[in-house]
């Protein structure tokens, strides 16, 4: 799978309604068929900062989500609200979704 994790700095009067501005493209990249999530979460350190985390099933995946009409709007209606340009973590793994984090185990909740 391809797994990303950006960070975005918006600015202070558009952080509150991020999630709103946000919401048409979240759905849509939601809804694309190699789309295996696309989750936002704000810092808890520096409440002007989103980190979005997606993963896509494969490259082709992937680079369907890049030339998607709603990424290609997003290019041009997202970068209004930011700060500067996000930072982006971005790889291939070898697994198709969440691993268990077994230095934190919960009895029986596997």
């Amino acid at each position: 799978m391809i797994f990303i994790t950006a960070k975005f700095q918006v600015k202070a009067e558009d952080a509150d309604r991020w999630p709103e501005i946000t919401a048409d493209f979240t759905r849509a990249c939601r809804d694309e068929p190699g789309c295996l999530w696309f989750d936002w979460s704000r810092s808890v350190d520096d409440p002007n900062e989103y980190v979005l985390v997606e993963a896509f099933a494969d490259g082709e995946a992937g680079g369907a989500h890049v030339q998607s009409d709603h990424f290609k709007q997003a290019q041009q209606t997202l970068p209004p609200h930011l700060v500067r340009t996000p930072r982006i973590v971005n790889f291939e793994v070898d697994q198709d979704g969440w691993s268990l984090l077994g230095e934190m185990a919960v009895p029986g909740s596997d």
